[in-house]
């Protein structure tokens, strides 16, 4: 199959079947492209998740760009990110036409009840494996729930948080960099 059409219809796949947002795609994104298309791996994805977050846009946009880029250039990021962005709008555009209809109907208000913590696990299980990947342990399990903490508890904007942590992981590279030299010339 052509890569770009593959790409097409990889993504098409996991935005037709995401419900929940950009979050919810995750582990769709990481059995597709991890596991099945080998496109990343585990440890490029969450690096490549970092940097989508980090940018201007919708998460699930950006990393479909990001993985597009990767695997066909300009051409793939543009093909990749139709395909995550042409199901939802076209869900969407139907969801509009006959949501007015529909809203008042005690089954399809329960149907929605039922579906929000589904995505919440949805969220969830991707990031205990992300957190793995991340290398997350007992010695820095405090850096991420002190930052959910933060965004959550005082509304703090992420961007705030990114660069705040950006930085940190600079100046704490910086300090083992020296610290490490020091260590050669003893």
């Amino acid at each position: 199959m052509n890569k770009y059409l593959e790409l097409l219809t990889t993504f098409s796949k996991i935005g037709l079947f995401t419900i929940g947002g950009g979050y919810a795609m995750i582990p769709l994104i990481q059995e597709k492209v991890v596991a099945e298309k080998k496109w990343a791996s585990e440890e490029e994805l969450v690096d490549l998740m970092a940097v989508a977050q980090s940018c201007p846009g919708i998460f699930a946009i950006n990393i479909s760009i990001f993985i597009g880029n990767k695997v066909g250039g300009t051409r793939g990021a543009t093909f990749a990110a139709v395909g995550t962005a042409l199901p939802s709008f076209l869900i969407i555009l139907a969801i509009a036409l006959l949501f007015q209809q529909f809203r008042d109907i005690a089954i399809v208000e329960k149907m929605f009840r039922g579906i929000r913590p589904a995505v919440v696990a949805l969220i969830a299980a991707p990031v205990f494996k992300m957190a793995k990947t991340a290398k997350v342990n007992r010695y820095n399990i405090w850096i991420p729930l002190v930052v959910a903490l933060l965004i959550w508890q005082f509304d703090i904007n992420p961007i705030y948080i990114i660069v705040l942590v950006a930085l940190g992981g600079i100046i704490w590279g910086r300090i083992q960099n020296d610290n490490e030299e020091e260590e050669e010339e003893e």
